[in-house]
């Protein structure tokens, strides 16, 4: 008990030094990822929404059968023969992100989509139905009135509008959880924090970071994303040492060198690690033009010559001349927009630019077409 006191009082130290000014450079260890088990869970489920204003599923043989079960739960049983209108219901798709840590009698917003032919939710309301996970437990039980950002109208000569998507809506808070999902992170052996990106460097920068603070051996680097931390048990000590540790600061490594371009729209990003070998680069335009003229032939009088048509075609090459530049070995992300502004390049030149850069070797990147 005196060595978790010790260790606590150690943290409430360090979570009030953490609090002071960070070095422009650094990042906070919870922007570079998370624990290991502290995550959200993907839940979802089949429902009904009625009400609507005759814009359902017009008689689909599941929606009369998803109908006639949501009546069976309240005492009604509709004869087998009976097949309603479902003009006025949809059946749908339920899903949902339950959060971490989250508890019974919290609620969580949910996403309804329609699977049939209905076109669209506008006005209707969800009946309540259950959400289950991955393992075929329910999580969460929803219900209540969709909120639909999407709208359409139809003419009666069959024209019609659309505005965004009406066969999908929201429920905020349209869900209740029902069971908390146990993360497992006060009885787990050690502590595991998982980078968003692998990288060596980050990996071993944050386990320094940990080892600065908390003392020599309690953090280590498996690999280029995990970070194993020894951590006391208990939820309570373990909750402080997470709060201090994603607090702390570090170095993040260098990105490595890539340049990305949309082909679509043109757009091209250089990442600062971007460097260029020992290059002479021109580039200019080579228009060819071809003009084609029809001349009439008349004969001279007596000649017993026929008119006729002359075909004349005129072909002309223009090349428009740039000026060769030198890009000397290992310039930087700057020399290089320098140089390629210097010629006036447009972005799809640039990609040209650099495609031709990658070929020759000089491009010391990985070069990413979207």
């Amino acid at each position: 008990m005196a060595m978790i006191r010790h260790l606590l009082l150690a943290l409430t130290i360090l979570i009030a030094a953490s609090a002071g000014i960070a070095p422009a450079s650094a990042d906070r260890i919870k922007d570079l990822g998370g624990f290991q088990g502290i995550r959200s869970n993907q839940l979802t489920g089949y429902g009904v929404v009625v009400g609507l204003p005759g814009t359902g599923d017009d008689n689909l043989e599941y929606t009369v059968q998803s109908l006639k079960a949501a009546t069976s739960r309240f005492g009604l049983q509709l004869p087998p023969t009976v097949n309603p209108a479902m003009k006025n219901a949809a059946v749908v798709m339920v899903t949902a992100d339950l959060p971490p840590f989250a508890k019974p009698g919290q609620r969580i917003d949910i996403t309804v989509a329609s699977m049939g032919r209905a076109k669209s939710l506008r006005g209707g309301s969800l009946i309540m139905m259950p959400l289950m996970g991955a393992d075929g437990q329910i999580y969460a039980m929803a219900q209540g009135n969709l909120a639909v950002g999407g709208l359409g109208a139809e003419g009666a000569d069959g024209s019609k509008i659309v505005v965004n998507v009406p066969s999908t809506g929201r429920i905020p808070e349209g869900a209740t959880v029902e069971r908390a999902v146990a993360t497992g992170f006060d009885s787990a052996p050690n502590l595991t924090f998982n980078l968003q990106r692998a990288d060596f460097t980050t990996a071993q920068n944050v386990a320094a970071a940990i080892n600065g603070r908390l003392g020599a051996g309690v953090a280590q680097a498996i690999d280029a994303v995990s970070v194993q931390v020894r951590a006391p048990m208990g939820a309570e000590p373990r909750a402080t040492l997470m709060s201090a540790i994603e607090n702390l600061d570090v170095v993040s490594a260098e990105p490595p060198a890539k340049v990305i371009v949309n082909a679509r729209t043109g757009t091209v990003v250089i990442s600062s690690a971007v460097r260029v070998g020992a290059a002479a680069v021109t580039h200019g335009k080579l228009t060819v033009r071809i003009d084609e003229n029809q001349r009439i032939s008349q004969p001279a009088p007596l000649s017993n010559g026929q008119t006729a048509v002359e075909q004349r075609s005129n072909v002309s090459v223009d090349e428009e001349k740039k000026p060769m530049f030198l890009l000397t070995p290992g310039p930087k992300l700057a020399d290089v927009v320098k140089a390629v502004n210097a010629i006036g390049a447009s972005p799809a030149d640039l990609v040209a630019i650099l495609e031709a850069l990658k070929e020759a070797g000089a491009l010391k990147a990985e070069l990413i077409v979207l």
